[in-house]
């Protein structure tokens, strides 16, 4: 890897170039080692949602979300400065991992990395949920979108 690729690898110098004074707003998704179905409880979006609301302590807020039984999908704005992404995402699956293993779930729990798109205006934001909502729909795991418990909004973003 080239001194370029490591120094920028985090935060595209592109970002502020082209959207400058404005916070970075992702669509993230995670998934779970070998897409074992471990997410769709309780107990794990009860921690999740906890995770979220504390967000704004670190100057992140989280948007929707939607936890599938193998994976998670979350939107999410991070701050111009300090938190990253990439330490946002770590840490949350650290705190998941912990209430995966208190339910027996064996070690390692998460598919290594994420997928991060940076949305870049209000329809992006829009489109992206309107798919990402029906996941458990096309999954077969309910009829309608709003009948999926594991999934709501932990703070509305205006983009």
């Amino acid at each position: 890897m080239n001194r370029f690729m490591i120094s920028t690898r985090h935060r595209p110098p592109r970002i502020d170039r082209l959207h400058p004074g404005v916070q970075p707003f992702y669509f993230v998704t995670f998934n779970t080692r070998a897409r074992a179905r471990l997410l769709a409880d309780p107990g794990v979006h009860a921690a999740f949602r906890q995770f979220c609301l504390r967000a704004g302590d670190h100057g992140a807020a989280v948007g929707r979300y939607v936890i599938m039984p193998n994976h998670i999908h979350v939107f999410v704005m991070m701050p111009r400065e300090g938190l990253r992404l990439e330490a946002w995402v770590k840490s949350l699956k650290s705190v998941l991992g912990k209430v995966l293993a208190e339910h027996g779930a064996a070690k390692p729990h998460w598919q290594e990395g994420f997928f991060d798109h940076l949305l870049r205006s209000g329809e992006s934001y829009g489109e992206k949920w309107d798919y990402v909502r029906l996941n458990p729909v096309r999954a077969g795991l309910v009829s309608h979108a709003d009948d999926w418990p594991f999934q709501g909004e932990v703070a509305p973003i205006r983009f």
